[in-house]
């Protein structure tokens, strides 16, 4: 395993979802830098914890509709470009991918990306399952695909790595709604949300540098990233 650089919890920042949404909307806003290239920053540190951590020759990586899902499809390009074989499976269809992840999804699918409808998951294949379905801004318990793509994701041997938060964890320090993805390792972005804190279900905590400059943080949280 990678010797990466470590903090104590006392050390770092906890922050909620209100936070970091105002933390991107000040980042994009008035830094100027733009959700496609945080986007980007998120996809290549999952990719590189992947790498680094597990035992990575078949990726699964399952993808929300979001910002979340477009970090993971961003995710799949790197591990191509690293030689591994990489299927996604979407939440939903093509058509409710938001316009930033369908760009993602364009890209990755030029690559090569394998895309496997949700009831055609060949799960016993892979050597690590990536979990990019929710985020920090989840609402309500996990539904449709991507409740039984959780389901799914516990029942197996193979390790989990989550993107900023276990699907179906809340963010908040009040719990979660129902299923939550059992991750052995989470990649959580910019700053540590409070619904990490002490959960079993997010494995080891990665913190991951997504381009949002420290003066952003500061004048949202008062505090240092």
């Amino acid at each position: 395993m990678t010797n990466w650089p470590t903090a104590t919890a006392s050390e770092l920042t906890w922050i909620d979802a209100p936070t970091m949404a105002e933390i991107d909307r000040v980042t994009i806003e008035d830094a100027g830098i733009v959700l496609m290239q945080m986007m980007e920053n998120a996809g290549r540190s999952l990719a590189t914890v992947v790498r680094a951590e597990f035992t990575t020759n078949r990726a699964l990586v399952l993808a929300g509709s979001g910002g979340n899902g477009g970090g993971g499809l961003v995710a799949a390009r790197h591990l191509i470009n690293a030689g591994v074989d990489v299927t996604v499976a979407l939440t939903g269809t093509i058509d409710h991918l938001k316009h930033i992840p369908t760009h993602q999804f364009k890209a990755a699918a030029w690559m090569g990306t394998t895309f496997s409808p949700a009831g055609e998951i060949k799960w016993d294949t892979f050597d690590v399952i990536i979990d990019a379905m929710v985020g920090y801004s989840l609402a309500g318990p996990l539904r449709d695909n991507a409740l039984e793509f959780a389901t799914q994701a516990n029942a197996k041997r193979t390790p989990v790595v989550s993107l900023d938060v276990p699907s179906g964890l809340s963010s908040a320090a009040d719990g979660d709604n129902g299923a939550v993805v059992n991750a052995d390792a989470t990649v959580t972005l910019c700053l540590p949300k409070e619904g990490l804190r002490g959960r079993p279900e997010v494995g080891r905590l990665f913190l991951a540098d997504i381009s949002v400059p420290d003066a952003v943080v500061r004048s949202v949280t008062g505090a240092s990233g």
